[in-house]
């Protein structure tokens, strides 16, 4: 029986990775930080709430026994945090401490949920934070870092993105001359969310699993969609 922890659990993809890991049988819990109790009362569930974020490393760091995986779906966009320094805070610093704090704390498995065009060298200002993340979180020296990087992340969001929805819709649209096809353009949440379990558990067995393990657009349609259903 596995145990595992989870942020960014009320997201798109954090909600579904929290339906996916409550659904199977080999997980023993799952401790969910959040800012505000979460709507199922799964008695695997254990929620972590507090509405100040700085507190969640050390209450991660109290958890027992200490989960085995920890999944990170955090992020937020500029607009709703404010400004890109804010931002920064959630999506880098934020997240970075979490990591450290799970590493600290005898986790194995890192998954993060990142972007398909993540590059610390980018001129863009989210993409560049994004690549700087990923590679902090491989210099902490997990026994796995599991990175899966997205295309357009495609489902239905509570706030609306006016690019990502122009995006989207063109993505459905793709979907009409077949389903590759979409999948190029991006993954839906509920496939992302199963193929960042479906890899963080085989990291977990180990096996060949690389010790760091950059899951792109194609494999994340293999294990989520193809694989999770095998």
């Amino acid at each position: 029986m596995t145990s595992t922890a989870i942020v960014g659990s009320t997201g798109l993809v954090g909600s579904h990775i929290l339906s996916t890991l409550l659904s199977l049988p080999s997980i023993a819990n799952v401790h969910a930080l959040a800012r505000r109790q979460p709507s199922s009362s799964d008695n695997k569930l254990h929620p972590l709430v507090s509405t100040d974020s700085d507190q969640w490393p050390a209450q991660l760091s109290t958890v027992s026994p200490t989960p085995t995986i920890f999944f990170s779906s955090l992020g937020t966009t500029r607009g709703a945090a404010g400004s890109l320094e804010k931002q920064r805070k959630i999506d880098y610093d934020l997240n970075l401490s979490l990591a450290k704090a799970a590493k600290d704390s005898g986790v194995k498995v890192y998954v993060l949920i990142s972007t398909n065009s993540a590059n610390a060298s980018s001129m863009l200002p989210y993409l560049k934070m994004k690549g700087e993340l990923e590679s902090s979180v491989k210099e902490l020296g997990f026994e796995h870092t599991v990175i899966l990087r997205p295309g357009l992340i495609l489902g239905d969001r509570k706030e609306t993105r006016f690019a990502e929805a122009i995006a989207r819709g063109l993505a459905d649209l793709s979907g009409l001359l077949g389903k590759s096809i979409r999948d190029a353009w991006g993954q839906d949440a509920d496939v992302i969310a199963q193929a960042s379990v479906s890899a963080g558990l085989k990291a977990l067995q180990g096996g060949d699993t690389p010790k760091v393990w950059e899951v792109d657009q194609a494999e994340i349609v293999r294990l989520g969609r193809t694989e999770w259903k095998a």
